[in-house]
């Protein structure tokens, strides 16, 4: 059977005007022609304040398109992706030009505010369709179902009950105006003109070789049901006309799937569709793609989508990676992204007479926000002695701002203030990932030693900073990591006596950092080592330090003619607590003709070379001090500084204690009788005032360091052993000579406790205080 229409139209012309504006830039429209439809894509950014809006333009006029008037007409408007709007036009849409059903015009107004002002741009594309019309083609949008038929087809091969039935209401109608009866569930609805239908949202259109039906969704007429357990809508019209004793009828049938899609765990976003809105007797071809791509079920599931036909129902699986899917961050307290996919889906389907029915539905997939927070790694090897951190899976639009190391903020890139370093490395699937390196001698580092168990732990808290883009949002990723070793003591020396003193040696180890080397309270320096008179070299691998006989840090013990023994001892303190956890003590035996100690209580000792000499006659100034110990050629004294007729000279920053040994050859040595010579030995110790902590004290003598000593040996001509030059502190009563078993101290003034400082000068009142000695000047506090 033929079906023909003829439908009039009253053309009116218009005047067509448009404003105009600067071009528009690159990258901000996209226009593209497909199949079946007209695309244009618009950045949001080109217009101000207020999203652009689109107007359909033909030869009657221009037409906003409005959500339900582009619905009616053909025309979907949406966000397919987040700062993007497209308008999809049907080939068959109200206000497109068509020629032949093979080439079609599309004319749009876009407009978009700049200054405060409307401004239009015009908009036009000529398209063709790549594929020859199916006899029947229904189109599932957005927003709208469409149906198209052939105009001309020939009889079906039989004729049903329910056909005879959708004739009764159009037999009985006394007009021949063309008309339409809707289906709805087993219930027949009373029909209606054409003009009624268009008043209630339904298009009927006839081209040149095709009868086309609009309808929006969620019409009266639609039936909304399960297929399946899939949700559908299927709208049915019966078109007819009745011409005296022929009718003429057209039965169009609209059903479309409107399962939203689901996301389950595999990373698959899935879509499903009832088999049976369209039986087929002879098979069906299936294609699938997304943002107008199709590709064949076989080179779709090459690409990753899975393909499933069960209890007449095909489901379509979409990986989340898919090639034109659009995945975006969100961020609410932490990270989550979400999925969208402008997915394609065409079946090919061809029933008993074989006419071919081509379906295709456009829908917009979107996933629920989906936890997506990156995630840290521990890579670090402890031979290396550096963390390694690797932050991995950060999303594309997601940067890292910051990193936060033990509390202290670093941003990213790193200055060269800190050794830590960040690297980022790029990824296919649009990700990206950091790997973060901290030293572990870095300050920042928090470093503890377990003393008991010989552990020493390293520890370092990260806070990532991450910056999503272009919202410029912050959030912040944790991490805690720790690096322990085991079997980890404080360095220790290796000791050696010499002649001259001893010498140590550290071989340096991973760990040795974490403790200080001290020389009593000080910690070892080269400065401190020149300063003392050590000889110190120290590099990568090796310390060694050598420390000289009467140097600072020595302790001295059974002091004799025949030697002494010497004491150096170096302490291990941790670097964090000042924590003494570790020394190294070396005791040596020495030996030497003559030394001199000035020791840090004010005691000196001296063993003095007063070869040949008669051991009976060496005394000191006070007469009556006479050496601890001889063996004929060496005397040993050791008396208090302030005794024994000792002398004090100030100067300006040192205060020197001083004095002499004096002894006679041997009478039953001599053998010119006419030689009677006095010998002499100037014998003195020297303390920087500011070690100094009592000065001139008869109770008490402190000093930080010991004094430097020297011996100077000299004579004199005169008969008997003589005075001093400079006389003792006070006179004493003449008594018979004796070797002395205590020493008795030096008179001086009344006791004072006193400090003195290099920085200032004695009073005038201070009175000299021997012979000899000039005024002096020194700062003196009474305590």
């Amino acid at each position: 059977m033929e079906v023909g229409f003829c439908f009039r139209l009253a053309l009116l012309l218009v005047v067509w005007s448009t404003g105009h504006c600067a071009n528009i830039p690159d990258g901000v429209l996209h226009m593209e022609c497909h199949d079946r439809y007209f695309m244009i894509a618009v950045d949001l950014s080109i217009s101000e304040e207020e999203e652009p809006h689109f107007e359909a333009v033909d030869e009657t006029g221009v037409h906003p398109l409005t959500e339900k008037y582009a619905a009616e007409c053909g025309y979907s408007v949406y966000h397919t992706l987040p700062g993007r709007v497209e308008l999809r036009a049907s080939y068959l849409s109200c206000h497109t030009e068509n020629q032949d059903d093979e080439v079609f015009t599309f004319n749009f107004n876009l407009i978009v505010m700049h200054d405060g002002k409307e401004v239009t741009h015009a908009l036009n594309k000529t398209c063709s369709p790549a594929l020859p019309w199916s006899p029947r083609e229904v189109t599932c949008e957005l927003d709208y179902m469409e149906v198209s038929v052939r105009s001309e087809l020939t009889c079906p091969s039989g004729t049903k009950k329910d056909d005879w039935e959708a004739l009764k209401p159009a037999h009985g109608s006394t007009t021949s105006d063309w008309q339409v009866t809707f289906h709805k569930e087993d219930e027949q609805l009373p029909p209606m003109s054409l003009s009624e239908a268009r008043k209630k949202g339904y298009v009927f259109n006839l081209t040149d070789g095709r009868l086309v039906f609009r309808a929006p969704y969620g019409q009266p007429e639609s039936l909304s049901t399960e297929v399946n357990g899939v949700p559908v809508e299927v709208v049915h019209a019966t078109l007819f006309s009745r011409q005296s004793w022929v009718v003429l009828m057209v039965d169009l049938v609209a059903a479309c799937s409107m399962d939203e899609g689901s996301y389950d765990d595999g990373g698959y976003m899935m879509w499903s569709t009832p088999e049976t809105l369209y039986p087929s007797a002879d098979g069906r071809r299936l294609s699938v793609g997304l943002n107008g791509e199709l590709w064949e079920q076989s080179a779709a599931e090459d690409k990753g989508y899975i393909v499933e036909e069960q209890n007449a129902t095909v489901q379509i699986s979409i990986p989340y990676n898919a090639e034109g899917g659009y995945r975006k961050s969100v961020i609410s307290e932490d990270l989550f992204e979400f999925y969208i996919f402008n997915m394609n889906l065409e079946h090919v389907l061809v029933d008993e007479d074989l006419v071919e029915t081509r379906l295709r539905s456009h829908r917009m997939l979107f996933t629920p926000l989906l936890s997506r927070s990156p995630f840290s790694e521990n890579r670090t090897v402890l031979e290396d002695r550096v963390f390694t951190v690797h932050l991995g899976d950060v999303p594309g639009d997601v940067t890292l701002a910051a990193v936060n190391l033990n509390g202290q903020e670093f941003t990213v890139p790193f200055t060269n203030t800190t050794s830590a370093t960040v690297t980022e490395v790029a990824h296919p699937n649009n990700t990206h990932s950091y790997t973060l390196k901290v030293p572990f001698d870095d300050p920042v580092v928090i470093h503890q030693f377990f003393k008991e168990d010989a552990v020493l732990q390293y520890r370092l808290d990260i806070n990532y900073t991450l910056t999503l883009l272009p919202e410029n949002e912050t959030f912040y990723h944790l991490a805690s990591i720790e690096a322990t070793f085991t079997d980890v003591s404080p360095p220790a020396f290796d000791a050696v006596c010499s002649e001259s003193g001893i010498r140590f040696r550290l071989d340096h180890r991973p760990f040795d950092h974490l403790w200080v080397i001290c020389i009593g309270t000080e910690p070892l320096t080269p400065e401190l080592a020149a300063h003392h008179g050590y000889i110190m070299s120290n590099d990568s691998q090796t310390l060694l330090l050598e420390v000289p006989l009467f140097t600072y840090g020595y302790k001295y013990k059974d002091v004799g003619l025949n030697g002494f023994f010497g004491t150096y001892e170096i302490l291990i303190q941790n670097r964090e607590t000042s924590e003494v956890q570790g020394s190294t003590v070396r005791t040596c035996p020495f030996t030497t003709t003559e030394f001199i100690m000035c020791s840090t209580d004010g005691r000196m000792t001296v063993v003095a070379d007063l070869s040949p000499a008669s051991e009976a006659r060496a005394n000191l100034i006070d007469k009556y001090c006479g050496p601890k110990e001889t063996d004929g050629t060496r005397a040993l004294f050791s008396f208090p500084l302030n005794g024994c007729g000792s002398t004090v000279k100030l100067g300006k920053e040192n205060v020197t204690y001083q004095n002499e040994i004096f002894y006679k050859k041997n009478l039953n040595m001599i053998t010119d009788v006419s030689d009677n010579t006095t010998k002499r030995t100037v014998i003195q110790c020297t303390y920087s005032l500011a070690g100094l902590h009592r000065l001139f004290s008869v109770y008490k003598f402190e000093s930080d360091t010991v004094g430097v000593g020297s011996i100077i040996h000299t004579q004199q001509y005169e008969a008997g052993l003589q005075s001093p030059t400079t006389r003792p502190t006070t006179p004493r009563t003449r008594r018979p000579y004796r070797l002395p078993v205590s020493y008795p101290p030096a008179v001086h003034p009344p006791a004072r406790y006193i400090k003195v400082s290099k920085f200032y000068s004695l009073p005038s009142h201070i009175r000299k205080d021997a012979e000899g000695i000039s005024q002096v000047k020194a700062d003196v506090t009474q305590i």
